[in-house]
């Protein structure tokens, strides 16, 4: 039986803070979670079922597949383990591989040094069986073994997924500081938007959370718009099966009809970029993309859909006092029209967020890179029922 259908434990990671959303869209193909931890969860599977979780997550960075558990006191325990596993059967003759890891042992300083050991055994033994040395690099365009040690316990991977799957693959002008793809996917998962209902974004740049809201709506996964993943270039790879979960994601789009996803910017750049990602991702014919100050974004009068915008925080772009007018202003808007939405603000800059006025519901927990950041959920009352002007705690 061959690795493609043997079941092992299978942890799949994604950056800080979207465990909770990686977790439900985990059970909802169907996996049961054994653990969940603050970067991943853990569940059973095979390398065909590692196929199918590569191509369908939103908010995943990788999937790993489980070799070995064991006891590694330093970097030669780890190679002398190793040196034992069969590597022959994982990596094909002539294959190409590259070692990841993640290390906390008092004997190491340098993760690298734990990689070429990894490397090293790798290597000694595929000669030892073949004759032959197999190409190695830093380049995760082939095979990919992940280490992760923690003092003395040791877990050996293949990485099924290479390059993170936190970036979609379909952003070809990423604007400035773009938001990461699983990021925003997260984001809009955690709203209480029904993927039906109007989604307006102002200051949309580059159109991630626009893109992203279609493809959430229409049912289209990440693993249309990539074609390489590390499970490729393993050994007895079988590209029917890999196929068949292609057409599986074909299958399963949907039509919304009469949805309105609202993409807004003052740069004709920005939307002209937004525009050529959205053709890349094919969305662009859900999305209605317009040039204008984001006070002049249209809102679908009637409905009860969801306001959300991505303003700058001053950490990277722009400085602090110039963006307390715009948060202020942000705040009149949500007030003036937005009434009967939800309207959420992503921020990783708090002071600025008191200056909207209003009082958030709810404040989610996320990071951009390394920036604290929340997700910030505003009630917006129809008519008599506007919210009360408070500032935000």
């Amino acid at each position: 039986m061959s690795l493609y259908d043997t079941t092992a434990p299978v942890t799949i990671t994604c950056n800080k803070r979207l465990a909770p959303y990686l977790e439900q869209e985990v059970k909802d193909l169907g996996f049961q979670i054994e653990e969940a931890f603050v970067t991943g969860v853990r569940v059973q599977g095979s390398i065909n079922d590692c196929i199918k979780l590569n191509l369908n997550l939103y908010c995943a960075s990788q999937v790993l597949y489980s070799l070995e558990q064991f006891e590694a006191k330093n970097a030669d325990d780890v190679y002398n383990h190793l040196l034992k596993i069969s590597w022959e059967d994982i990596i094909p003759d002539l294959g190409y591989f590259s070692v990841t890891s993640n290390v906390q042992n008092p004997t190491i300083n340098n993760n690298m040094f734990a990689n070429v050991r990894v490397k090293d055994a790798i290597v000694d033994r595929l000669r030892e069986k073949r004759g032959t040395r197999p190409a190695t690099g830093s380049d995760l365009t082939g095979a990919v073994i992940h280490l992760f040690w923690k003092y003395d316990f040791a877990e050996i991977f293949i990485d099924t997924s290479g390059d993170s799957l936190a970036r979609h693959g379909y952003r070809k002008i990423p604007g400035r500081a773009p938001m990461l793809e699983a990021l925003a996917s997260a984001t809009i998962l955690a709203s209480r938007w029904d993927r039906t209902s109007p989604f307006i974004n102002p200051m949309c740049g580059s159109g991630t959370l626009a893109i992203e809201a279609a493809l959430i709506a229409s049912n289209s996964r990440p693993g249309l718009f990539r074609n390489n993943y590390a499970f490729m270039h393993l050994q007895h790879y079988d590209e029917e099966i890999y196929f068949a979960e292609q057409d599986k994601l074909e299958e399963q789009i949907i039509e919304v009809p009469g949805l309105r996803i609202l993409a807004t910017d003052y740069s004709d750049l920005a939307i002209v970029n937004a525009k050529k990602n959205a053709i890349a991702a094919g969305v662009a014919n859900m999305i209605e993309f317009d040039v204008c100050d984001f006070a002049d974004t249209e809102v679908p009068q009637g409905e009860k859909g969801v306001f959300f915008v991505n303003p700058e925080y001053g950490d990277r772009l722009g400085e602090v006092s110039e963006l307390e007018e715009t948060y202020g202003r942000i705040g009149d808007f949500m007030k003036q029209k937005c009434g009967g939405y939800y309207g959420y603000v992503f921020t990783g800059n708090l002071d600025l967020a008191k200056k909207i006025g209003l009082k958030a519901k709810r404040r989610i927990e996320f990071y951009t890179s390394t920036i604290d950041c929340r997700l910030l959920e505003y009630e917006l009352y129809e008519g008599t029922r506007a919210v009360r002007k408070e500032v935000v705690a």
